[in-house]
């Protein structure tokens, strides 16, 4: 492709508006995780109990932006004074769990449905870390940190708000903490932060501000596409493995339990030459 024409794309890419269609997909798929989450009870349970359904629904959707007001000590519920965002969400909500026979549900799984609002939810998602980025550097410009743990809260708040998601529907489990097991989504939105902040803070980057942004689309939703298409589900691992055999004691670890398994053998010889 000519250089100047993928230019082109990825500055038309960066210009996309979210809203609605963008929102849309993002709540798709956001009330398609509360009700997977929910199991086979999930239609007895939006009909017994449709506030805390709609209420957990809720935080799912505006999660990123709630979690980064409260870090960052604005109202936390700022995100919901938009009015259209919050009735579209809401539309949504009814459509996935009231609809008659389960249409809603049943079209919202149909999985070229799926891929094309997984694919503009993983735009959505880059918009919301570039923005999570952006907004915390006019706030503290030369906190890099917090640039980039507000950009992974923006692109996966909903990861680290599923205990209190849970909680809302009376569920309380509270194993369920992203920072002992982060998914994708946040390694994904933090190694996008670091190349958003290196982007827009430093030098070491050289290349046009919209290849970077593009370039990270593209990461998103390809490995999006290939965790429901072809079951990669996370990429990072092979490169965690080896990080924590060579970092953080691994080696040692394993060097010790040979070394502990060869002492009781040397002693247990020395107690059979003494009988």
């Amino acid at each position: 492709m000519d250089p100047e024409a993928f230019l082109d794309i990825a500055n038309q890419v960066i210009k996309l508006k979210m809203f609605p269609y963008f929102d849309i997909a993002h709540c798709v798929l956001c009330a398609l995780s509360v009700r997977e989450d929910l199991g086979s009870g999930a239609q007895t349970f939006s009909r017994k109990h449709p506030l805390a359904c709609w209420l957990s629904y809720l935080l799912v959707v505006f999660a990123g932006g709630m979690v980064c007001n409260g870090l960052l000590g604005e109202p936390i519920l700022a995100p919901l004074k938009n009015t259209p965002q919050l009735v579209i969400a809401t539309l949504v909500w009814y459509v996935i769990f009231y609809m008659p026979f389960d249409i809603g549900y049943k079209v919202a799984k149909f999985l070229p449905i799926k891929i094309v609002c997984s694919a503009m939810k993983e735009i959505y998602r880059c918009k919301k870390v570039y923005d999570g980025v952006t907004h915390a550097g006019k706030i503290y410009p030369n906190a890099y940190v917090i640039m980039i743990l507000i950009g992974t809260l923006k692109g996966n708040g909903a990861g680290f708000t599923k205990l209190f998601e849970r909680l809302i529907r009376g569920v309380w489990t509270p194993t369920a903490m992203e920072f002992m097991q982060p998914s994708f989504y946040t390694k994904a939105s933090l190694v996008a932060s670091i190349i958003f902040v290196l982007d827009k803070k430093t030098d070491l980057i050289s290349a046009p501000h919209a290849l970077v942004y593009f370039g990270i689309v593209i990461f998103f939703v390809y490995f999006k596409l290939s965790s429901i298409l072809l079951g990669i589900h996370d990429p990072f691992v092979p490169f965690e493995n080896l990080a924590c055999a060579l970092f953080f004691g691994g080696i040692w670890d394993s060097l010790a339990r040979i070394l502990g398994r060869g002492q009781p053998k040397e002693e247990s010889k020395d107690v059979k030459k003494n009988n």
